[in-house]
């Protein structure tokens, strides 16, 4: 557990006069283009708090975008990172390989859902591993078409923002996009009920509506992967229902497409299982990693049945800083850190913490339309009094509110109107509490 004092603090107003000052160094040294969400620059951060440079102490419900999964300043990491460090930080795995690479292949092999033999390779970031998957999957089954999903989020690169859903702000001005990239439609059970109970609760008819496009706009001849998140994180938390990801792999199956499951953001304890495929019991073809992964540090993969990962000619996978040798030792660390600590039968308590307690919330007001998600990945979905309209506004009104109290809340969802939980599995009961009651706070006063 970290030193850092796990309370929260308004030493000033937000921002303070030192982060006042970086914000108008950002203005003059950083291009426009890279936003902030919250106006303070972090000193310190670990367990459930980041403490900013004027000396406030934030509740962190956002764990950097789920990225640091098992706390800001894990010893275990810190640790490995900073033996690592002084051993070497590089010497490119193609060109002098180490050990650490290999160890995180293997724990990766072990840890993931893939029925059978499995093979991994490790990269830089979540857009890197999610290319390298497609670039795989065309490789093993010479055909070339993908289809993602409505609400989808891959990535920022040219062929992930084909992927992702949302124009604004990933996609807007930035194309042309890579070709042969198709989109079908998710389960999404609080939007389906407007078209009928059945198609919100039953996940094989809306698997039905899916695969009944891909067939008609691409054909499986054609098609060579489907990629998905088992539960979407840009795209609102989305839960599918049941039995729309198993439809979807069995359809996979019979017709040679390959079948990714994107857990970047879900993997590594985040959803109550080591990986949110677990939760219905599927194995997919490939599964890509990132953000928990390693803590922090810059690190991705991808981990699939081995006909398949062993697919592409000899150095056509790789890149200069993938597997990085510091990034390796605190992927290891973390792993350690989950299975040593229990922290997967934590993220299941916080679960049942959160959804106990926004569930109160939402029986009091109507404007909260669902609260959804699983282990420390919760949402609840804003909408209009009475209604199923999407609230921006009210979304945008309740981060500003929160972050003004000083706790780190992020909005999502492709129409804006989804808060967000990401806690850190470190954090204690009381902090998620307190940040709670400021959320609550807040939104009886709008």
């Amino acid at each position: 557990m970290s030193t850092l004092e796990q309370s929260r603090h308004l030493a000033t107003s937000l921002p303070g006069p030192k982060s006042q000052a970086l914000i108008e160094r950002k203005s003059a040294a950083v291009s426009n283009g890279v936003g902030t969400t919250m106006p303070v620059y972090a000193a310190r951060a670990g367990g459930g708090i980041v403490e900013d440079v004027d000396g406030n102490r934030l509740i962190d419900l956002g764990s950097g975008i789920a990225v640091t999964t098992i706390g800001n300043a894990s010893p275990r990491v810190a640790a490995a990172v900073g033996a690592q460090a002084q051993e070497f930080t590089h010497t490119c795995f193609m060109v002098t390989p180490y050990e650490g690479y290999v160890a995180v292949c293997e724990q990766l092999n072990r840890l993931t859902p893939i029925e059978g033999d499995s093979r991994s390779a490790l990269f830089n970031s979540g857009s890197e591993a999610v290319e390298n998957a497609v670039k795989i999957a065309r490789t093993y089954t010479r055909k070339q078409a993908v289809v993602a999903f409505d609400h989808a989020y891959h990535g920022r690169t040219n062929l992930t923002m084909a992927l992702t859903a949302k124009s604004m702000p990933y996609k807007h001005g930035f194309g042309p996009f890579a070709p042969e990239i198709y989109r079908a439609p998710l389960s999404y059970p609080f939007r389906d009920a407007e078209f009928g109970k059945e198609l919100a609760t039953d996940g094989e008819l809306a698997a039905k509506r899916a695969i009944s496009v891909m067939d008609k706009q691409i054909g499986a001849d054609n098609l060579a992967a489907v990629i998905i998140e088992p539960i979407q994180g840009e795209g609102g938390f989305i839960v599918p229902a049941e039995g729309f990801l198993p439809a979807l792999l069995d359809w996979c199956r019979k017709n040679n497409v390959v079948f990714i499951a994107d857990e970047v953001q879900t993997g590594f304890a985040r959803t109550g299982a080591m990986f949110a495929c677990e939760h219905e019991g599927i194995s997919p073809d490939l599964i890509v990693t990132a953000k928990g992964i390693a803590d922090g540090m810059p690190l991705s993969a991808v981990t699939g049945r081995a006909a398949i990962m062993d697919s592409p000619h000899v150095s056509g996978l790789g890149g200069t800083y993938g597997g990085n040798p510091v990034a390796c030792a605190a992927a290891l660390a973390t792993i350690e850190t989950i299975e040593a600590d229990g922290l997967v039968a934590r993220a299941r308590e916080i679960e049942t913490l959160m959804k106990e307690r926004l569930g109160r919330i939402q029986a009091d007001d109507d404007r909260i339309g669902e609260v959804r998600g699983r282990g420390a990945m919760i949402a609840v979905e804003l909408v209009k009094p009475g209604t199923t309209e999407p609230d921006a506004d009210l979304t945008k009104a309740l981060c500003a509110g929160a972050h003004a109290e000083g706790v780190i809340v992020l909005s999502c969802g492709t129409f804006g109107n989804v808060l967000r939980f990401l806690p850190p599995l470190a954090i204690s009961d009381e902090l998620l509490h307190e940040g709670l009651d400021v959320l609550a706070a807040v939104l009886a006063k709008r």
